[in-house]
């Protein structure tokens, strides 16, 4: 039986995208493998930085070496950006972009590997086999997407090393398709993160926890230091009925919280219009804003609520200008939505603010964040900062420094600027030297730390509630299990406990960066569930004062840094 291995690199967006292609490949009768072991290796790539480039390139090189008769299929963010590059790298035989990322699984089967009619695609042989210059399927049915004649194929470009890779991209804001399943944390790839080799080949059903599903793709913003809008596209949202099926079905199958994630997630519902075709089987719920005809972000809270069982739901990035009097009293007032904001910032200086081309100012950011606090007094709040824009100035960075100070954040990423290729920023003049942005981002990472050890020690000697996960950690003090508190900070459990299960616990300490806490007991579903009532309406702004609330796509114990833009999306 042929086989196939997905590795992702880059922000939830992209690891969702590759679980789609994962399914469609077991669809098509592929077994899971290996990268060292594969027939068909998928690079799904990311570029919000140079190092995500980086990163590509050294994966591709690393399967060459590791498994050199395997078809390595290069997709994602960086083969939309600079197909030409990635093909002349040795080992590549395709080069697929964004553009045509949900065609990918049949392009390669029909052009990179071709099938012979022992070969099973589906539920029957050969079905969906493409011709090249027809738009319809051999089996009969009309596509809905481009026609593969559209597609832009490199024939230009073969050198010695790349002979055989073959290119299809063509304009990604033509688009209008968005791969969607839900991503998986794995006990293997949290044991194995960081190697090369760590991959959840053969993992069990039960090994899974946390599943993330992706509701919404692309952006409409132009931040002038972010390519993520030229590689994905406009922004495009996965129809209700859908995220309500796929939710129902994470449910049934024991699930007991999923993660909504985007890339500019708080846009999801304005590319639809209640009545549509999109949404003729969903019920419309009450709203506090006006009545315009299209959805918003706190119309699919309501009814993933409304229409679902899920314990838990959680949220992850959304733009400080979609954080709406709505939707923060929504988020305070359900005991099924975590209560954790993560609020991209940038910078503190209107200056630089003005530079990147965002689309609110440092005393609006300020009173967003106000407010998120006051509705819930226990929530993380966590933010995306930047060090050395282009003609960052001292008083620049100290306007961002004072007003991180200022403000009730537990936790922030914290990313060095990259220039991407063809961004406005990249032209801009007085490009801060490395030296003094890394300076700055240390300056900033040491604050966002002592930050986080104080709203985490804010918790010793109270009860939190934590969902368990199937790792755990072996110390001189005996063996833990960890968990994730419900405003999602990292916990350690006394001994072993059964994964995927809401505990209570008692926060005795908090050592390397981590709560420990004493043994659980669990949580009744019904102190997790919502009434229609509530369901139906948020007026109210009020908040359990407890530990509560967390969004998922971030780790509650990462102070971030590094490297890179901080458009690095983090869903």
């Amino acid at each position: 039986m042929p086989t196939y291995h997905v590795e992702n690199f880059g922000c939830r967006a992209t690891q969702a995208d590759g679980a789609a292609l994962e399914r469609q490949f077991e669809t098509r009768g592929l077994a899971r493998a290996s990268a060292a072991q594969a027939d068909l290796v998928v690079i799904n790539s990311c570029t919000v930085t140079n190092s995500a480039d980086q990163d590509a390139r050294a994966a591709i090189r690393r399967v060459q070496r590791q498994n050199p008769l395997a078809k390595i299929i290069v997709t994602g963010c960086y083969a939309q950006r600079a197909p030409h590059e990635i093909a002349a790298l040795p080992g590549v035989a395709c080069v697929i972009g964004n553009s045509h990322k949900h065609q990918l699984v049949e392009l390669v089967l029909s052009n990179i590997v071709p099938l012979t009619n022992s070969f099973p695609v589906g539920n029957s042989q050969r079905n969906c086999e493409l011709d090249p210059d027809n738009p319809v399927r051999t089996d009969g049915n009309r596509r809905t997407f481009l026609p593969l004649s559209t597609l832009t194929e490199n024939r230009e470009l073969r050198t010695e090393n790349c002979l055989e890779a073959r290119l299809f991209v063509s304009d990604i804001f033509a688009h209008t398709e968005l791969l969607a399943a839900p991503v998986f944390e794995l006990a293997s790839q949290s044991a194995n993160r960081g190697s090369p080799n760590g991959d959840a080949a053969g993992s069990h059903q039960s090994d899974r926890t946390r599943p993330n599903l992706k509701v919404q793709d692309g952006c409409d913003n132009r931040c002038s230091f972010c390519v993520i809008p030229s590689v994905r596209g406009h922004s495009r949202s996965l129809p209700l009925p859908q995220i309500v099926r796929e939710v129902n079905t994470l449910v049934t199958a024991g699930y007991r919280e999923v993660v909504i994630s985007g890339i500019n997630l708080g846009r999801w519902g304005r590319d639809l219009v209640w009545g549509g075709p999109d949404l003729s089987d969903s019920p419309r719920p009450p709203r506090a804003a006006p009545n315009d005809g299209a959805q918003r972000f706190e119309d699919l809270l309501r009814i993933i609520l409304s229409e679902t069982k899920l314990e838990k739901l959680r949220i992850s990035s959304v733009e400080p200008m979609d954080w709406t009097r709505d939707l923060i009293a929504l988020i305070a007032s359900s005991p099924r939505i975590a209560k954790h904001a993560h609020v991209p910032l940038q910078s503190g200086s209107d200056a630089v603010l003005r530079r990147m081309h965002r689309k609110y100012r440092p005393w609006h950011y300020r009173e967003k964040i106000e407010k998120i606090r006051a509705a819930m007094p226990a929530a993380a709040i966590g933010a995306d900062v930047m060090a050395g824009f282009p003609g960052e100035t001292d008083a620049e960075f100290d306007a961002t420094r004072s007003l991180i100070e200022d403000l009730p954040f537990t936790y922030l990423h914290v990313f060095t600027y990259s220039a991407r290729p063809g961004t406005p920023a990249a032209a801009l003049p007085d490009q801060v030297p490395v030296h003094i942005a890394r300076e700055r981002n240390k300056i900033l990472r040491d604050l966002a730390a002592e930050k986080k050890l104080a709203f985490m020690r804010s918790f010793i000697g109270k009860s939190v509630e934590a969902i368990t996960l199937n790792i755990a950690r072996s110390s001189p003090g005996g063996e833990f299990t960890e968990a994730l508190t419900d405003n999602y900070q990292k916990l350690y459990l006394k001994g072993r406990h059964e994964p995927n299960r809401w505990i209570t616990s008692h926060i005795k300490e908090v050592e390397d960066g981590v709560l420990v806490g004493s043994g659980p007991s669990t949580i009744p579903k019904e102190n997790l569930r919502l009434s229609d009532q509530i369901c139906a309406g948020s007026s109210g702004s009020g908040s359990r004062t407890g530990a509560s609330g967390f969004s998922g796509g971030f780790g509650g114990s990462l102070i971030g840094g590094g490297e890179g833009s901080a458009g690095a999306r983090r869903p």
